[in-house]
């Protein structure tokens, strides 16, 4: 669970009353559940801008508040801090990664088919603006400084859904066999980490569609030579 300290560098907020903008209203004069998933997506929406233009620190519940047209006890009713509010994107942004990213399990193919499909996938979302503006937040801001406390490797969704696909592959004889998270998370190095570290460092190199296909298209043939299966040594 996240922290629920602010970061250093921002000051506490206020909980001032301020009246929420106008909503749709069911009879009894509470807004419609539409009008507040439409709040929240909006809420969340504009956050996601503040952090990833100005960054944890810098970015107030106010300045959400105000940018949103929401008022200060809107966001706090939701979100009681600072943090709350960064984890509740961050959440949010994975849930919709997971979906992709379950689709992309779903599908058709071979296992090496389906690993190399879910390994592209996730390449392209990690290298998206927004994912690399807020990634960099993550791990520059949020994290360092006690706001955000990063999954533990063997639990992150992500890495469990990699994990089920390289169990496959060795399973039909793809991959060699042995600790398929280890494998997952070599895969993960080898076809997204130096390209997402890269670029969240300022590097363009993989803003070129064909540069970002050619880096993937090397760096899992190379982890699929090393992943190979071997022969028995000749006693």
């Amino acid at each position: 669970m996240a922290s629920q300290q602010s970061a250093p560098g921002g000051s506490k907020e206020s909980k001032s009353s301020s009246r929420p903008p106008n909503a749709e209203r069911t009879k009894g004069g509470r807004p419609s559940k539409q009008a507040v998933k439409e709040l929240n997506r909006r809420i969340l929406d504009t956050a996601a801008g503040l952090f990833a233009s100005q960054g944890f620190a810098a970015t107030s519940m106010e300045q959400v508040a105000a940018a949103c047209g929401a008022g200060k006890d809107t966001i706090y009713r939701r979100y009681p801090s600072k943090t709350a509010l960064f984890k509740a994107l961050m959440d949010g942004l994975q849930s919709q990664v997971l979906g992709e990213l379950d689709e992309i399990m779903s599908a058709g193919g071979t296992s090496s088919q389906r690993l190399r499909r879910f390994a592209r996938t996730l390449l392209s979302i990690n290298l998206r603006p927004q994912m690399i503006a807020l990634n960099r937040v993550t791990l520059g801001e949020a994290v360092a400084f006690g706001g955000v406390q990063p999954t533990p490797a063997p639990q992150d969704p992500i890495m469990i859904r990699f994990t089920v696909l390289v169990k496959q592959a060795q399973a039909d004889g793809a991959l060699t066999k042995g600790d398929a998270f280890f494998l997952a998370e070599q895969l993960l190095y080898a076809t997204s980490i130096k390209p997402l570290i890269s670029t969240m460092l300022g590097e363009t190199r993989f803003s070129d569609l064909a540069e970002e296909a050619r880096y993937f298209d090397q760096a899992l043939e190379l982890f699929l030579q090393g992943a190979a299966p071997r022969n028995p040594e000749p006693s």
